[in-house]
């Protein structure tokens, strides 16, 4: 009651400078893209790659401030973060791990609920598909 949701009046950066969102992600680019980097002509910020159930976000958009250098999810950037965003986990054994094929079905939803966010909520893009074997 007390949020009110404005709506969003144009972009920061141009569709064209955000990749496509069906090309192939390599874990060398992920780990690139961990917000430390430089900040390319059109962006606000160095860009921030999180890998979740085979999708990579840009969570630069807006999400800086979590993701970002000393942010809270900080562990997460450049990652596939897929088992330790499903455990809720910060553990170093999880962040370094993608593996999910063993998550229970409530880690499994923890999941789709972080993936379910990162489209509908914070709509982060969509900039690619993870690597398989990566």
């Amino acid at each position: 009651q007390y949020y009110r949701s404005y709506p969003v009046k144009g972009r920061l950066v141009s569709d064209e400078l955000i990749p496509p969102a069906d090309r192939t992600v390599s874990k060398e680019e992920l780990s690139k893209n961990d917000g430390k980097g430089e900040i390319p002509d059109g962006y606000a910020a160095a860009p921030i790659f999180v890998g979740a159930g085979g999708k990579v976000f840009d969570v630069s958009f807006g999400g800086v401030v979590f993701y970002g250098p000393n942010g809270a999810y900080d562990k997460f950037a450049g990652v596939d973060a897929s088992r330790a965003l499903a455990k809720m986990s910060f553990d170093p054994s999880d962040v370094e791990n993608p593996d999910t094929s063993d998550l229970s079905e409530k880690e499994k939803k923890v999941l789709d609920d972080w993936i379910k966010t990162f489209e509908e909520r914070k709509k982060y893009p969509c900039v690619g598909i993870l690597e398989k074997n990566s």
